[in-house]
């Protein structure tokens, strides 16, 4: 063999011999433990990397909750996508006790319909809400109102939500949603909010973030809340889940019991409900209301009874 090729074949062995000596000194001072643990609740969460727990991705959560796990507590930690079944697994493979999740749902608080909202001019710009809002008012000139370009649209991973072709408002299916809260992220006017479920998915809400006075909200919207406070007053004092801020009601679900009382009573309809709410109780009649108007006949007598009480 030549002695040049012999020469390089035992310099490119050396050189190679020592690049792998030096990349396994390395491997072994920089190794980076990963607890066996994280990829044992990996497998235990959904998979949807939705980011609705606040962390990037189911492994960062899997991640978060072994940590959480060393310092005894993962109470505070909670799948939105896997819900109270799924925390409780995770829970029982930590051996910890997990929080009990409440079932959330997305709820769309605009109710500017086509027929409650006209639009007032035609937008003509990129077809993202976070764009429009940043430009115009929007078609119906509420500047609290949805815009209807379905931003929330695009950023739910399980098609739980669409735009309807007639109200032009997000509608969400409650089967395919996870409440991973992302459709609230994405919105630019904080329409959207996630609220319980409620016991029997029995739900009561403010269909409106209009924080305009009354005459200026009913000029853009029918069905906008005007700030009147009637809800709040027929609430029940005990519950005083009504609040009116900003010319705003809005209902605190925590407190609210879905008696459906504030439905009612509001002038333009602004309250919604997942259930049919009762009938409004007429109000009782006064004593004067209830006896009926003295007739000639029963004056008559009622005079006689007068003078002979005189008389005695």
């Amino acid at each position: 063999m030549d002695p040049v090729i012999l020469r390089s074949v035992i310099t490119l062995g050396v050189v190679a011999f020592s690049a792998a000596v030096i990349l396994f000194l390395v491997a072994k001072r920089f190794k980076v433990y990963e607890d066996p643990r994280i990829d044992g609740v990996l497998e235990l969460l959904p998979g949807a990397n939705c980011g609705g727990c606040g962390y990037p991705g189911c492994r960062g959560f899997a991640e978060a909750l072994v940590n959480a796990a060393d310092e005894g507590d993962i109470s505070n930690l909670k799948c939105p996508a896997g819900g109270s079944d799924i925390m409780a697994s995770i829970g029982t493979y930590l051996g910890l006790e997990a929080a009990e999740a409440i079932p959330l749902i997305p709820v769309v608080c605009c109710g500017g319909t086509p027929e409650k909202a006209p639009a007032k001019l035609t937008y003509d710009g990129p077809y993202k809400c976070a764009v429009s809002d940043k430009l115009f008012n929007g078609e119906n000139g509420c500047a609290y109102g949805c815009l209807g370009l379905g931003d929330c649209v695009t950023v739910c991973s399980f098609d739980a939500i669409h735009i309807d072709k007639q109200t032009k408002l997000p509608v969400v299916d409650e089967e395919k949603c996870v409440s991973c809260g992302n459709c609230v992220k994405a919105c630019p006017r904080n329409i959207i909010e996630l609220r319980p479920k409620g016991r029997k998915d029995r739900r009561v809400w403010v269909n409106c973030k209009n924080r305009e006075k009354g005459g200026t909200a009913m000029e853009n919207c029918k069905a906008a809340c005007i700030g009147c406070g009637k809800c709040v007053k027929e609430c029940p004092e005990k519950f005083q889940a009504i609040s009116l801020v900003n010319n705003l009601a809005y209902i605190d679900p925590d407190k609210c019991v879905a008696c459906g009382r504030c439905i009612s009573v509001c002038p333009t309809g602004a309250i919604l409900a997942t259930f049919t709410p009762p009938p409004k109780k007429p109000k009782p009649k006064s004593k004067q209301q209830q006896e009926p108007p003295p007739t000639e006949k029963n004056k008559k007598y009622n005079d006689t009874d007068k003078k002979e009480e005189v008389k005695e």
